[in-house]
């Protein structure tokens, strides 16, 4: 589970700008303290340039767990999980939010900020930020992931 006294980094393209907006609201009204990476408006950018960043600091350790957004968020996903130490998951669905936490220990969600529901997302990233990793049979598996 995700400890509110820390900060939540947030990072986005152009095509999940309105979402980041919408979720950072949502957050702070429930007592998140959030770190905007980025970006600060609809005009087109290239998404690796704000998720790289926020992968990199999850990675390092700088940050616990993040939220990306882009417009399918699969270019988010793959950036992000180009990084040893995170495993981002791209989730359209509150099932989704809490499997990626609980048999994968994600560590960084990833929204498709023009294909759900602005309310839906809300719901999938408090999900994503309360459910706590299973660990059992899911240890072995998720340190394979990195294994190069």
């Amino acid at each position: 589970m995700f400890d509110k006294s820390k900060i939540l980094p947030i990072a986005s393209d152009h095509g999940g700008y309105e979402l980041k907006e919408f979720l950072k609201k949502n957050l702070i009204k429930e007592g998140y303290k959030i770190k905007d990476l980025g970006t600060g408006s609809t005009e087109s950018v290239d998404y690796p340039d704000y998720i790289h960043p926020l992968a990199k600091s999850v990675n390092e350790g700088i940050y616990e767990m993040g939220i990306i957004i882009c417009g399918s968020g699969n270019g988010s996903q793959m950036t992000a999980n180009k990084y040893i130490n995170i495993r981002a998951a791209l989730c359209w669905n509150e099932e989704q939010a809490y499997l990626c936490r609980r048999h994968n220990d994600a560590n960084i969600i990833s929204l498709p900020g023009r294909f759900i529901d602005f309310n839906t997302a809300v719901k999938m990233v408090n999900i994503f930020l309360t459910t706590e990793f299973e660990g059992g049979r899911h240890i072995k598996r998720v340190e394979k992931i990195s294994r190069i």
